[in-house]
């Protein structure tokens, strides 16, 4: 008998993808805080989630490119055309990090409860 790891964790591992890769746009959206011109970009997680779950876990909605990002429509715009929020930013940024280690937790008790019955405990 056979244990399927895809089935036994979940959509963690996906989540965990998913919020790497929001990190790194978050980052990029500070980054270019002071760039004029710049357009904030974010990802719509749960959809994103929704599409990696449909396809079977073979790949992200990420992977087919800038089609799963949107851009981030500000509550004042800047007259130089950024529409970075420092503000609103990092508190993305923080609620995805903390969401992050949410799911790293749940995969971390999951896979201790799978060694735990592989060992008959």
């Amino acid at each position: 008998m056979s244990i399927d790891f895809s089935k036994a964790v979940g959509i963690h591992p996906d989540a965990l993808r998913l919020r790497a890769e929001r990190t790194k746009i978050l980052a990029s959206n500070i980054a270019n805080e002071s760039t004029p011109g710049y357009q904030a970009r974010d990802l719509d997680f749960a959809a994103s989630l929704r599409q990696a779950q449909q396809d079977g876990g073979d790949g992200l909605a990420l992977d087919s490119g800038a089609d799963a990002l949107k851009y981030r429509v500000p509550f004042h715009p800047a007259q130089d055309g950024n529409s970075v929020e420092l503000g609103v930013e990092q508190a993305a940024f923080a609620q995805n990090a903390s969401d992050f280690q949410t799911s790293l937790t749940f995969l971390n008790l999951q896979l201790k409860g799978l060694a735990k019955a592989i060992a008959g405990q």
